[in-house]
Parts: structure tokens; sequence; C-alpha cells
């Protein structure tokens, strides 16, 4: 038995694994600072709820990081990409300015002058969703394709430690003992976490796809010959070419890619439904905010690190596209739970039990998901990739979840009906994926690498 559990876990073994997981915990450290413990601070400083709600307007960052996720790829930094690498030194450079951002948010003062702490706040996400798209990029260069279900599995479980426990529930606790002021400076040097994780591991190997390298030659090529781009003009503009352009025509030339897009917008459909209602719900059932905080913070976040631990290892056992199949069933199935909570009505143990197969299919669903985007990256543009995906997947749920209040009203409040629909909605997406297994087998693997010989310079 104990064998066999320890094959299970194999995947976890490897030290890349170890950094992964302090990554994660430094990209989801900042997340309940600027948004949960962010509200409390500000109610107890006697803000309106009026101007609360605003400050979730600070997080756009976080929706169009994809934006200046080129300058990643393609920007060298003075000093720190010379010194430690592509990947070393842009994370390096964001999380030395994440620090000095929430540093800058531990001095303000929400009851005096609001406008600063916004500020603040925005400085401190716009520095964090960069953050992310170097993290994400890193994770998927340092690991080979079979590896990404568990590398997904390991900064998702970082994520959870960052900003669920360390950064939420740990920054409630400091502010009750030292003042919400201290909990943020205190909090700030969670930061090195990531840091140290960074600075005692390897800068991933550049190799870009030979045809990418000959595409943008090609390019850069034509443009040198147009005569009124010559010089520097023409270097310019090959070089915006290969950072912004040539990303968007990589993903377009995989056989399949709008079947692709389709399938990522759609397959968390109704997840996206349940998610966005299941919160008034438990409130029209009768659940008490005591008893749906230490459900869901307790038997919801155990359910979603188990489901996300199984998840890197139904990866590595089945195969990308079979885990996203079993996962896609399993969500959907689940969703039906709901519908059984709903004609149970006020029942504690049927809620725990909607609530922890929710979970653990979420983080089923979360790390085969992540790990698919990850394997349609060209190792070229890994973080404006990653970043235009995530963002079409984000984007996707985000406006098809917003039709959610009208199907509970035109079911006239029917929870049990809605709750079956969205387990059918959940399926969206499966037809898309067999298709995509059958038509495009190539379709989730990312190009082959170039030999050693043809390797690009780590600072790029």
């Amino acid at each position: 038995m104990i064998e066999r559990l320890r094959r299970l876990l194999e995947p976890y073994r490897d030290r890349r694994m170890a950094t992964l997981l302090a990554l994660g915990f430094s990209s989801g450290l900042p997340a309940p600072l600027v948004f949960t413990n962010l509200s409390i601070w500000l109610r107890d400083e006697g803000v309106s709820r009026t101007d609360i709600g605003l400050f979730a307007i600070a997080a756009t960052p976080y929706a169009i990081n994809f934006l200046w996720a080129p300058l990643v790829d393609r920007m060298r930094l003075p000093f720190f990409t010379a010194r430690f690498g592509r990947r070393r030194g842009w994370a390096l450079f964001t999380q030395f300015w994440l620090v000095a951002a929430i540093l800058v948010l531990s001095r303000a003062q929400p009851s005096a002058d609001l406008f600063v702490v916004a500020a603040a706040v925005l400085f401190v996400t716009f520095v964090s969703a960069t953050q992310d798209v170097v993290i994400d990029a890193y994770r998927i260069d340092v690991l080979s394709p079979e590896q990404y279900g568990a590398g997904s599995a390991a900064a998702i479980w970082g994520w959870h430690l960052g900003g669920t426990l360390i950064g939420g529930a740990g920054g409630l606790y400091l502010a009750q003992l030292f003042g919400w002021n201290t909990a943020y400076l205190f909090l700030a040097a969670g930061v090195g976490v990531g840091m140290l994780a960074i600075l005692l591991s390897p800068e991933p190997p550049y190799r870009p796809p030979a045809d990418t390298v000959e595409h943008e030659a090609r390019v850069a090529d034509l443009l040198h010959r147009v005569a009124w781009l010559r010089g520097r003009l023409a270097g310019v503009t090959a070089w915006l070419y290969g950072a912004v352009v040539a990303p968007f025509v990589d993903f377009m030339k995989r056989r399949g890619w709008v079947l692709v897009l389709a399938f990522i917008i759609v397959f968390k459909f109704g997840d996206a439904l349940l998610g966005r209602m299941s919160g008034v719900f438990y409130r029209e059932l009768g659940f008490s905010l005591g008893e749906i905080a230490e459900v869901m913070k307790v038997y919801g976040f155990v359910a979603n690190g188990v489901g996300v631990l199984a998840g890197g290892v139904l990866v590595a056992r089945i195969g990308l596209f079979r885990a996203l199949v079993v996962a896609g069933l399993l969500a959907a199935a689940t969703n039906l739970s709901y519908s059984w909570l709903a004609m149970s009505g006020n029942d504690p143990l049927v809620f725990r039990v909607a609530v922890i197969a929710d979970n653990f299919t979420a983080g089923l669903a979360t790390v085969a998901f992540v790990a698919y985007l990850s394997s349609l990256c060209n190792v070229a543009y890994t973080a404006t990739q990653f970043a235009l995906l995530a963002s079409a997947g984000n984007l996707g749920r985000i406006w098809l979840s917003a039709s959610s209040g009208w199907m509970v009203d035109a079911l006239e409040g029917d929870w049990a009906v809605f709750f079956a629909l969205t387990a059918g909605l959940a399926l969206l997406g499966l037809p898309l994926l067999l298709l995509l297994m059958r038509r495009y087998p190539e379709a989730h693997v990312r190009a082959p690498e170039a030999g050693e010989g043809r390797a690009g310079h780590d600072d790029r």
C-alpha cells in the first residue's frame, strides 16, 4: 500500500515542484491584501460600502496582464536579466517591486486619504499581475509536457497556502493582534519565499522551435528591405513583430486552433454558473454566514486541496486529454449534488457533501485545465500565449456566467432545476474535446524545441 502511494506521488518528488510551490505562494499572497482583507480593513475604517465596492476596479490588471506579457517574453532588464537570466531576472524584478508595493500599502491610512489607498492598491495589483505572468512562464519553461499536471497542482497548492492561509487567515490574525498597517508590513516579507526559491533554482533553458526562429528571421529580413524602414526603425519593427504579432500568428498556425479556443471558453461554463449563484443559494436556504464560512473554509479548502493533488496524479497517469474528460464528467455530476441540496432544504450534512464534492472536482478540473493551457504554449512566447489563453478562459466564464441570475429568475427560483441545467451545460466542452482528440490529436502538444546548437540566449 505504501509503495503504491509512493508511486502515485512520484510526480511531486521532483525538486522543481518545491520551487513551483514557493512561487505559487508568492503569487497567492497579494490576493487577500487587495480583495477580502482589504474590504474588511476599509469597513473597519468607516469607508462606505459604495466606495469599498469601487475598489474592485483596482483588480483590472489581473484581467488584462496579457497586454504587457510580450515585454516579459522579449524585453531585457538592466542587471536583472543579464545577471539572473530571462525568467529568473524578471521574477526577481517583479518580486522586488511587489515587496515595495505592499510596503507602500502598509503605510496607507484609509480614513485620511482614500485616493492614496486606491493608488497603492493599484500599484500592488499591477505588479502582482505581472509577477503572475512571469511565474506561469517559468513553470511552463522549466518542466517537460508530461510534468505539467503535477507542476500546475504544486503552483495551485502554493497559491492557496499564500493566499488563503497566510495572506488571508494569517493576515486577519495579525491585524487583530497588531493592527492593519503592521499586518501588511509583516506580509510584505512573505514575498521573500518566492525570491528565495528563484535564487536557489536554475534558469530554464531557452530553446525556441527552429521554425519559429526561421519565421521571425524571414520577417526581419523583409522589413529591413523596405526602403522607409531601413536601419533602427526596421529593427524596432521586427522586435515588435516578434513580441506582439508573432505569438498570435504562431497560435493561429496550429491545426484546429478555432476549436481549441472554443473549448477553452466553454469548458468551465457550468462551474461558472454555479459559482456565481452558490452564495445566494446558501442564504436562501437559510444557512447563516458562520455556517457558510465554516463549510467553505474548512471542508471546501481541504476538498479542493485533495482535488488539486489528485489532478496532478491523474494527468500523469492517464494523460492530459483523458484527464480533462474525467474532470469534465465529474464536474457535471457534482453539480447535481446541489440539486439534491435544493430538494433537501436546510440540511447541514447534504450541504457539506455538496461543497466537498464541488470543491474536489473544481481542484481536479483546474489542474487539468491549467496543464492543458500550458501545453498549448510555444516556448518562444510562453508568457504571452499563456496570458492570452488564460484571459480567454476567464473572460468566457465571466461573460457566460452573467446570465445565471436571469436563469434562476426565469425558473421562478427553482434551484433544483437550475443546478440540473448547470450540470448539462458543464458538458458543453466535452464534445469539442472529443473532436479535438479525434481530429487533432497533436493540438495540445507544443512545438518541438530546437536542438542545443540552435538555442538562444537566456537573457534575450
